[in-house]
């Protein structure tokens, strides 16, 4: 291959892979955020607040320390 085709391929690679990049990126961010709805709803399901738990659990690792 010439120079000018591997110059091309390497200028080329990142704008083609940019918009893939881009979907992966919503994808998993609404996947965490499916997620993370489930758990609050679930923990809100058992009578508490999953915003208590995770302090009682900051609490318990403060005074570990």
């Amino acid at each position: 291959m010439d120079w000018q085709v591997i110059l091309a391929l390497i200028i080329m690679i990142p704008i083609i892979l940019s918009p893939v990049l881009l979907v992966w990126y919503i994808n998993v961010g609404g996947i965490y955020a499916a997620i993370k709805s489930k758990r609050v709803a679930s923990e809100e399901a058992k009578g508490r607040p999953a915003e208590a738990k995770q302090s009682v659990v900051a609490d318990e690792q403060a005074t570990a320390k």
